[in-house]
């Protein structure tokens, strides 16, 4: 019986805005490039599986400023190439630059709080699993996801990421639940979907841009409000 349910946060419950592909957008129109926002959103979702590998294999906080621009050059470029735009190497690191160098904020998608106010009322706890090294306190209380959550565990307190076993193994002593009682939601099949398989929980994708469910074998969701429908099956 599921008695918790955890969430990615970026991606899942929160994202940039302005919007990475408006921002994307922008910088390659700058610099000469012609590109849609739908085809942004593609590459993104291809460029975030060579992200998350990479992360796993070595984490990118743990790498020089020179490893991480090189990274990211190589991520833009993925991008930009899925959108239907190859660039060279030293394209891609200026179009990552000014992207990056725009102010932006999270802001919760809009079926966010009716999923977790749902969650909540039907009596599960609830909480988020996330690899940023932030605060994770500040983060939730600028997004107004506080008053919703029960736990919340990030990389920056475990010391290690998703889909390491360690991560999730926290979230579940915060929620105060064995494996088989937490269900996992997240935008990610690797760090999120197998690696809370890994501990033994239960895991639901969440595929918002329609371009990351391909061969993907567990449940998918395109969106939150699809998430009680789900739960009513699985109790």
């Amino acid at each position: 019986m599921i008695k918790a349910v955890s969430f990615d946060f970026y991606n899942t419950l929160v994202r940039f805005w302005p919007p990475l592909e408006e921002i994307q957008q922008a910088a390659c129109h700058k610099l000469g490039l012609t590109v849609s926002e739908q085809s942004i959103t593609h590459g993104y979702a291809v460029a975030d599986v060579l992200f998350n590998r990479e992360n796993e294999d070595r984490p990118l906080s743990q790498r020089t400023d020179k490893e991480r621009l090189e990274f990211f050059g190589r991520y833009e470029q993925l991008i930009l190439e899925t959108a239907g735009v190859p660039v060279s190497l030293d394209l891609a690191q200026k179009v990552w630059n000014m992207a990056m160098a725009v102010p932006k904020d999270f802001v919760l998608f809009p079926d966010a709080v009716p999923a977790l106010e749902y969650l909540r009322e039907s009596g599960y706890k609830v909480g988020i699993i996330t690899n940023l090294r932030r605060n994770l306190d500040e983060l939730c209380q600028r997004s107004g996801l506080t008053p919703y959550l029960d736990f919340a565990v990030g990389s920056q307190e475990v010391g290690i990421e998703k889909p390491h076993p360690e991560i999730f193994k926290a979230a579940l002593n915060h929620a105060k639940v064995i494996p088989e009682e937490c269900l996992h939601v997240g935008d990610q099949i690797r760090s999120d979907v197998k690696g809370a398989q890994g501990v033994g929980m239960r895991a639901v994708l969440i595929d918002r841009s329609g371009f990351g469910a391909n061969g993907v074998d567990c449940p998918t969701i395109s969106s939150l409000s699809e998430l009680g429908d789900f739960m009513d099956g699985i109790v």
